[in-house]
């Protein structure tokens, strides 16, 4: 029997795109992304969602608990679903990081490079996935919400997917999209990527 997980990027938080926030402290969503969180806690039904789990960041928890009132259940904080350690990167605009050879290598290389901080998208995927696993193991034929991070979610995507860590860039994870994933006893397959349709009905941006 699988365990459905949607897993969820956390909503706008003002730097999207612009700000490489990371674990960077005191980041909080914005209006936009009160907002965006509010359409999918709508999109979300009562009594279909047996776990809520976040992550330790602000933007992630905040979400979540918007998310938690909707679905009747009390958000549990996840370390597995922390944002990739970005070390010395953390707080630099995306604009001043491009001549950075480190990064350059990291977006060129994502198979194999490393954070400053030491992450790598190997470890990112064992974190998550090995956390989403014994959650299958607990609550099998469950619904389950994870509250993540956009490169933390690719990261599972690949894994189960089959796919290079270097396809991050071929796909979106976008702020308060929905990716949902069927993980059972032969694997995990993808059902729904990068979801954002409750964002559409609700002319939400």
């Amino acid at each position: 029997m699988s365990t459905v997980f949607h897993l969820v990027r956390h909503a706008d938080h003002g730097h999207v795109g612009t700000v490489l926030t990371g674990r960077m402290p005191g980041i909080d969503l914005s209006e936009a992304g009160r907002a965006q969180a509010g359409a999918l806690a709508r999109h979300l039904r009562e009594g279909q969602t047996a776990a809520l789990f976040a992550s330790p960041q602000p933007r992630a928890r905040q979400t979540a608990k918007i998310l938690s009132a909707a679905v009747g259940v009390e958000v549990e904080s996840a370390a597995a679903l922390d944002e990739i350690d970005f070390g010395r990167w953390t707080g630099k605009t995306f604009a001043a990081l491009e001549d950075d050879p480190e990064w350059q290598r990291w977006n060129a290389e994502r198979d194999l490079a490393a954070t400053p901080a030491g992450d790598t998208m190997r470890m990112v995927a064992e974190r998550i996935t090995g956390f989403m696993e014994g959650l299958a193991l607990r609550l099998p034929g469950a619904t389950v919400c994870l509250v993540s991070h956009s490169d933390v979610i690719k990261a599972a995507v690949c894994r189960f997917s089959g796919r290079p860590f270097q396809s991050v860039d071929a796909f979106e994870i976008s702020p308060a999209a929905v990716t949902t994933l069927a993980l059972g006893p032969r694997g995990g397959k993808i059902l729904a990527l990068n979801d954002c349709g409750h964002l559409a009905e609700e002319g939400v941006p």
